[in-house]
This record gives C-alpha cells, sequence and structure tokens, in this order.
C-alpha cells in the first residue's frame, strides 16, 4: 500500500459521520498550474449553494509542471472537502477517474474536464443528482468552439450511435454523475480516451436511465488540450475495436467484494487491454 492510500485511508476513519460528502466530483488534471487553484475554490463557492456537501478528489496525472503542489495545498487546506489522490506518474483521463473512484467517499459520484467544466454547470448538474437520485446524468454540449472539433465530434458519435445502439450525440460530455449502487459504472477498463464511451455502454447494457442536460461549454481556462488529431484517431478505431469486445462480454465491472467464477475480485482492476470486460 502507497504512502497516498495509507493517507487517504486514515482521512477517511477520521471523518465523522456526519460530515460525509453527499457527492464527489473527481477532477483529473494535467498541467493546469495556471488556473487549478482558481477552478477548485470557485467550484468549493458555488457547491456552498447545496443543502449537502460535495467533497473534490483532485487527481493529477502525467503531469509535468507546479500542478500536483497546487493540487497538495489545496487539500491541505480543505481536507474536509478536497482530497488529493497521487500524483500518477502515467497520464490518462480513465486511469485518473479509476483513481479518483477509489478514493470518493460520496454517495453520487461524478467527473468532468476540470479545464472546461463552470462551477455553476458542476452545481447545476448536483442539484439534478439530488433531484434525480435513480438516474445517471451527463451533460451534453450544444456547441462545439471550431468547426473542425465539430466535425470530429459528429464523426465520432456518428459512429458510437452505429456500433451501439446508444441514443446521445455528445458522447464524451461532462460532467457526469450517477449513484454509487451503479456498479456497472465502478469499474471501467479504459485507461484513456474512450472511458466516456465504456460509461454510455455499461449504462447502456445495464439498463440505467440517463438524463441528459444541455450545457454551453466554455472556452478552455488555460492549459492546452490533450485532444490531438493522434488521439482522436486512437478514438475513432479504439470504437471499433470495443464493438468486438462486446460480442463476447458485457461492459462494466463486479459489486464490491463479489467474486465471479474466474476467481476475479472487486479489489482487481480489469486489463486495459480488455475493454468492457466483466469479471466472472
Amino acid at each position: 500500500m502507497s504512502t497516498t492510500d495509507v493517507l487517504t485511508a486514515s482521512a477517511r476513519a477520521e471523518l465523522p459521520a456526519a460530515e460525509a460528502p453527499y457527492a464527489s466530483l473527481i477532477l483529473p488534471i494535467h498541467n493546469q498550474a495556471d488556473h487549478i487553484s482558481k477552478v477548485v475554490n470557485g467550484f468549493l463557492d458555488d457547491f456552498a449553494k447545496l443543502p449537502r456537501p460535495v467533497e473534490l478528489v483532485l487527481v493529477p496525472n502525467g503531469c509535468y509542471d507546479a500542478s500536483a503542489e497546487i493540487c497538495a495545498e489545496l487539500a491541505a487546506q480543505r481536507p474536509d472537502r478536497v482530497q488529493l489522490v497521487g500524483p500518477l506518474k502515467r497520464g490518462g483521463w480513465g486511469r485518473a477517474i479509476n483513481e479518483g473512484l477509489d478514493a470518493s467517499r460520496g454517495e453520487v459520484l461524478g467527473y468532468t474536464n476540470s479545464a472546461r467544466t463552470t462551477p455553476e454547470t458542476a452545481t447545476l448538474m448536483l442539484a439534478y443528482a439530488m433531484a434525480y437520485p435513480d438516474a445517471a446524468l451527463k451533460a451534453q454540449r450544444r456547441i462545439r468552439e471550431s468547426a473542425l472539433r465539430r466535425a470530429g465530434s459528429v464523426l465520432y458519435n456518428f459512429e458510437c450511435r452505429r456500433l451501439f445502439d446508444l441514443a446521445t450525440w455528445d458522447i464524451d460530455g461532462t460532467p457526469k454523475f450517477f449513484p454509487r449502487r451503479y456498479h456497472h459504472l465502478m469499474r471501467l477498463s479504459s485507461d484513456a480516451e474512450l472511458y466516456d464511451l465504456e460509461w454510455m455502454r455499461a449504462c447502456r447494457y445495464a439498463g440505467y436511465p440517463v438524463i441528459e442536460i444541455p450545457i454551453y461549454p466554455t472556452e478552455r481556462f488555460g492549459g492546452r488540450s490533450t485532444t490531438s488529431y493522434k488521439s482522436a484517431a486512437r478514438m475513432l478505431l479504439g470504437a471499433y475495436r470495443m464493438r468486438g469486445s462486446f460480442q463476447s462480454a458485457p461492459p462494466g465491472g463486479v459489486l464490491p467484494g463479489e467474486t465471479g467464477a474466474t476467481g476475479t475480485g472487486a479489489d482487481e482492476r480489469l486489463p486495459a487491454g480488455e475493454l468492457g470486460r466483466v469479471a466472472g
């Protein structure tokens, strides 16, 4: 067990039950030293409007700037409402979310793009989560900021709709929130760009109701997008390969403590090379 794991377990044990957060919002962070402090403080200020407490789970991953140090300072300033996981040496959208889920304490779990999500959007989504406790929620972005990104998004979403019979035109829209008991969303195996597709596919397979909340996305607060021509090509090809894995196994994960016929327990993460596999 790592030092971070020990500290996280200790923090959980010392937190009074009355102060346990209702929801946990995971923020994967990659080279965002220029704006992450403002983003986190903005979230905390806006979450104060909600009737129930919300924690932020910061997951610096693959950073080579001061993001991890800034996140550590933020967690030290508000240990009751900010957790630090990592920093992770290897970057990866899905990898960061999975690690954040393992540390999250809320009844409702969520994640979002910390470079583009406004506090108002996250608070609105959490209000919906309180009103609809039996649904998974996701944002649906109405406008993309450039013609090229819009074209790439339409192509990718059209492919995913055709391959998996999904009813959304914004697979990657965040924030996403869901009840902790939706266990098929707790053990997704994608470590990178295909995480959101696997999330949608798991909801489709498990029959989880999904409510889409329309939002108007903003420009990045700072830093550089990790989406490139190379990553876009990986997503298009990866979606097709994931379709093949769907023929032999459903998506998602296992119930906590559950062991299937293969002997794989809940403590073992599924191999990244087997997208969408379920233990058992």
